[in-house]
């Protein structure tokens, strides 16, 4: 009887630290994302079928043009049984100076997804999302694959793509943003193939290149660049220097007025000018 007490207590205190943590957990899924969720809105209480198609509202409850989700080496059309792989990229946003700064959910209506750096969705292979590891890339990019349908005649594939660009703080926010980028690629066939691939991207267009990691060039690697800039400036220098010479060697070695010339060359001058020679 007095052994319950203590383990009462402690059971007690645990579930209050479980639901304290809830808000957070609720709040942060750098982990992954995708399929059915719920949101409190400003509006109250907001189910969506799936993410990658109803958008990121946990952060924020509209899409902002201001974070660009780029897909690079799409092709123009799919070929039956062919994997493709896709270069996504987000570029916007706070900046990825934390952890947990980025994060994507991805769906496909046929084929299957897949990634070295992002997982299926609860095992869904039509469902990529990004994992904890990846949601710290500073580069916010990822390289996924997707493999078209085994079976040709199957049609049209939508894509959907959701993307996040967040601050990190693991807390929705007015600095947290997303965007989202849809597309259908029509089945094609080797001449479809042929005319390569191709970039996508939803956003305003309004870029600003990264700041570089650092100023100028290490001497060591311009290599034969290098070289050749030595080479012409030792050429100027050697062509200034003949000039130079030539002007001193005019002025002092054959004018007359100079009075640092030596007895016998003045001499020379004196007997030209009687014209005994």
């Amino acid at each position: 009887m007095h052994k319950s007490a203590p383990t009462s207590r402690i059971a007690l205190l645990t579930l209050a630290g479980v639901l304290l943590l809830l808000p957070t957990l609720a709040s942060s899924y750098h982990g992954g994302i995708g399929g059915e969720q719920s949101h409190q809105g400003s509006t109250g209480q907001v189910d969506i079928d799936d993410v990658a198609k109803s958008g990121c509202l946990c952060h924020n409850e509209v899409a902002d043009n201001s974070v660009q989700v780029i897909l690079d080496d799409v092709p123009f059309a799919w070929v039956a049984g062919e994997t493709y792989t896709f270069h996504l990229q987000l570029i916007g946003g706070p900046p990825a100076t934390g952890t947990y700064t980025g994060g994507f959910s991805m769906r496909v209506s046929l084929g299957s997804l897949s990634s070295d750096e992002a997982q299926n969705w609860e095992l869904d292979e039509q469902s990529l999302t990004h994992t904890e590891a990846s949601s710290a890339n500073a580069d916010r990019a990822w390289v996924v694959q997707w493999t078209a349908p085994a079976e040709a005649g199957a049609g049209t594939v939508n894509f959907w793509i959701v993307g996040n660009a967040v601050n990190g703080d693991q807390v929705p926010g007015v600095e947290d943003r997303w965007n989202q980028l849809n597309f259908a690629l029509s089945e094609g066939d080797d001449a479809t193939a042929a005319m390569g691939t191709r970039t996508l991207f939803a956003g305003d267009g309004n870029v600003s290149p990264p700041e570089p990691a650092h100023h100028g060039v290490d001497l060591h690697h311009m290599g034969a660049k290098l070289r050749a800039h030595w080479l012409g400036l030792l050429g100027f220098g050697a062509v200034l220097g003949v000039v130079a010479f030539a002007g001193l060697l005019l002025r002092y070695g054959f004018s007359t007025s100079y009075k640092g010339r030596s007895n016998q060359l003045r001499l020379r001058y004196k007997l030209m000018r009687r014209g005994d020679q």
